[in-house]
């Protein structure tokens, strides 16, 4: 049976609002990733399946190994249809809002939602929620928003709700913010949700292969390309470093989600325990990716150098200037916390 973590007052809100509102918009963070597509397809197929109005809208495009879940050929992308998701914004009654801490986590797409008079319901993972939402179900400890979802699908309507295309949506969130299961998935209660998944008849290895084997012969290229070329090891800090300039990304024809997981590579270099990729999607912005195991606490890393944060042992930022500034800020963290890395 599974621990209750989810308070009894926001379930109750929820219910309360799925049973008054008619027409819902959900939504994920920017560049969204396995857990954002999953939750936020997992919950739009569950509102439809009650009989409700439901999209989903994301900021931006999302990587091209997901467009095999059910319902992705759907989403509503802002950046390249911005008429209709405004309009699908200001329509809704609800907007859920998955797998992110601040609207401001939707780059441009905000501004439409703090506009909007519907009520916002977060549903998230993430530490430090902002206080810009109605109805707030934050949980760091879970692993994943999709575990979040599942919990909440059920004790609105029980396990019986849950169909077979939810249930790929939710294993495939729970299974990509985890590493496969390989970190922050120690807790019981991942593998008896694993359990109900699997009792709706979805198959777990066909999943994996969707996500982990389904990948272009340019992105390939790249990741060769950033293991041999680019990745940087300070055996005195036991960290890494992986820089890909926008000229060396437009080299390999870099397409959407053409480098999602490639930070988690240095931790299996023997000794590194913190992994940093620096990215320059377009001229001027630097994404910042960082990992880390133990202890090590990547997420004050991100917060004091990178604008940024996130959880513990995955974290991320940006900035704005060279990738020659972004890999000094970089270096100074490092000498601040090598106490940290070596102990």
């Amino acid at each position: 049976m599974l621990e209750n973590i989810i308070s009894q007052k926001s379930l109750d809100s929820i219910k309360e609002i799925v049973g008054r509102c008619k027409n819902f918009v959900v939504t994920a963070h920017k560049n969204p990733d396995g857990d954002a597509m999953g939750s936020t397809l997992a919950l739009c197929h569950y509102l439809r399946s009650i009989g409700k109005e439901a999209n989903v809208v994301l900021p931006n495009a999302f990587p091209a190994f997901l467009s095999w879940l059910p319902l992705a050929d759907e989403v509503l992308v802002y950046d390249t249809d911005k008429e209709r998701c405004d309009n699908a914004i200001a329509a809704a009654d609800t907007i859920f809002c998955l797998d992110f801490n601040a609207l401001s986590r939707t780059g441009d797409m905000a501004q439409s939602m703090v506009g909007s008079p519907a009520t916002r319901v977060l549903i998230d993972h993430h530490p430090q929620p902002s206080d810009e939402f109605d109805v707030l179900v934050s949980h760091p400890e879970a692993c994943s928003t999709c575990e979040l979802v599942f919990r909440v699908i059920t004790a609105l309507s029980g396990t019986v709700a849950l169909n077979f295309e939810m249930a790929q949506c939710i294993y495939t969130g729970m299974m990509t913010d985890t590493g496969a299961f390989a970190y922050a998935s120690t807790r019981k209660d991942v593998y008896l949700i694993i359990a109900e998944l699997l009792d709706k008849g979805i198959d777990k290895d066909w999943i994996y292969r969707k996500v982990f084997y389904n990948f272009s012969v340019t992105r390939m290229r790249l990741w060769g390309f950033a293991m041999y070329d680019k990745l940087k090891v300070y055996n005195k800090y036991n960290a890494a470093l992986i820089t890909l300039s926008h000229s060396e990304l437009m080299r390999f024809y870099a397409s959407k989600g053409d480098t999602e997981g490639l930070v988690n590579q240095p931790l299996q270099v023997k000794g590194v325990r913190f992994s940093c990729f620096l990215r320059e999607e377009q001229p001027g912005k630097i994404n910042v990716s960082l990992r880390s195991v133990d202890d090590f606490p990547c997420n004050a890393v991100a917060a004091e150098f990178f604008n940024g944060g996130g959880h513990k042992n995955a974290s991320g930022g940006e900035l704005y200037g060279t990738m020659e500034m972004a890999v000094e800020r970089f270096k100074k963290a490092l000498q601040k916390y090598k106490v940290e890395l070596t102990e």
